[in-house]
């Protein structure tokens, strides 16, 4: 990753910070993206200290729930004019115990989870397309697997229930994932990676049988954070992988083990669904990406 630009959402604890060190150990200059300036700036440092010949690591301010926050965020890069060779989709949230509303009407899990990451990578698609050989890695979940994905009520506004709208955010985020490469076949890369479990600050701040079930596979199949992000980090860096693939752990029920490529759950196989969600992604972040016409196959 030598010379390479990488941007990482979430960057500042978990999955994203370790999967930050990962790539400031392989020489990438990382941008890590958080709301929180403090431990942005920790972060950097962590990363520095482990890794202190690598290349620059900085903390940028970046709120997804906030379309304006992403406008900025995107428009600061874009400034600086540096091709952007790996952006990594990382950052969720889990549990909201009530339907909580952003600044721009959107439910917060969805618009955090995928609206925000929809509008950053269509606002950065810019600066991927002036790199060599982009690629967009975005974190997906195995419970992203609900039947269908009512785009009707994508802001789960009927029987609002908090790990239901995680579920849909997350199968959003695999669509998305996969009609991204369709849209733009040559122009980048885009794999869905899942890296499994692992004990991160998701957890945390749902209820008790949320936690208490999150220690439980933890017990029988979990990791620590640096042999989960692997499974990121090799959607972000291998040669091997193909563009519109998804990865996961190889081990009991993908939670754990090395990277392999994943079958798709059959909702993620709706290439119309996709297309669907892929418009009213458009239309509610105002964010419209564009590719080279010889890249489009839609």
């Amino acid at each position: 990753m030598s010379g390479k630009l990488a941007v990482v959402t979430g960057g500042s604890s978990g999955l994203g910070l370790a999967t930050a060190a990962g790539l400031a150990g392989a020489g990438a200059e990382v941008v890590i993206a958080g709301r929180d300036a403090e431990r942005l700036r920790l972060a950097a440092e962590r990363i520095r200290e482990r890794h202190p010949a690598a290349a620059p690591v900085r903390g940028e301010r970046l709120d997804l729930a906030s379309q304006a926050s992403v406008a900025d965020f995107a428009a600061r890069l874009t400034g600086r004019g540096r091709p952007l060779d790996l952006l990594v989709n990382n950052a969720a949230v889990l549990y909201t115990q009530r339907r909580t509303l952003t600044e721009d009407g959107f439910e917060l899990i969805m618009a955090t989870n995928h609206l925000g990451h929809f509008a950053l990578t269509g606002r950065l698609v810019p600066l991927l397309l002036r790199a060599p050989a982009p690629r967009v890695a975005t974190v997906c979940s195995l419970t992203a697997k609900v039947p269908v994905l009512d785009l009707s009520d994508l802001m789960n506004e009927r029987n609002y229930r908090p790990l239901s709208a995680y579920v849909k955010s997350k199968t959003a985020l695999l669509l998305f994932a996969l009609e991204l490469q369709r849209r733009a076949t040559r122009a980048l890369t885009s794999v869905a990676v899942n890296p499994g479990n692992a004990s991160t600050g998701l957890y945390r701040h749902g209820p008790a049988p949320v936690r208490g079930l999150n220690r439980g596979l933890d017990r029988v199949l979990g990791r620590d954070t640096e042999n989960a992000a692997s499974v990121i980090l090799y959607g972000a860096t291998s040669p091997d992988v193909v563009p519109g693939g998804y990865y996961t752990a190889s081990g009991l029920l993908g939670r754990r083990g090395t990277p392999r490529p994943a079958p798709l759950p059959r909702v993620a196989r709706d290439h119309a669904l996709a297309r669907d969600l892929w418009l009213k992604s458009e239309a509610l972040t105002g964010v419209r990406p564009s590719f080279p016409a010889r890249s489009l196959h839609v």
